[in-house]
């Protein structure tokens, strides 16, 4: 393993140009083409590895409704948002509407929670 922490260090100080040329030496030595192999790589990787990059790391909190709790729905609108009363009026009554866009899943879930405690109806996309 000393051997390839040291091939590894050598690699390391190559310019991007040295990097390239050593590319088409080996892929004309072994007679592979370096973006097949990464091409090949990719699925053997298996279910796993593409689920992970579908996985949402943004989410929109969408207001569907006040649930008939308008007032307790714009205060919390309100302290979530940061928005005065006539704007966070206008978003509840003019619902559905995003109350937060491209947060993170943790945050989305607790904006969600509070608004249902409220009595708001909420959707995540």
């Amino acid at each position: 393993m000393a051997d390839i922490a040291k091939l590894v260090e050598e690699l390391s100080q190559l310019t991007v140009l040295e990097a390239a040329d050593l590319a088409k030496a080996l892929e004309e030595a072994w007679g592979v083409s370096a973006a097949a192999a990464v091409a090949v790589a990719a699925p053997a990787g298996g279910g796993e590895a593409a689920a992970a990059v579908e996985e949402k790391t943004e989410f929109d909190v969408i207001l569907t409704g006040d649930g008939g709790k308008k007032i307790q729905v714009i205060k919390e609108v309100r302290a979530i948002t940061g928005l005065g009363l006539a704007e966070a009026k206008a978003l509840v009554e003019g619902a559905p509407k995003p109350v937060k866009e491209g947060v993170n899943k943790a945050e989305a879930e607790d904006i969600k929670k509070k608004i249902e405690e409220a009595g708001g109806t909420v959707e995540l996309k």
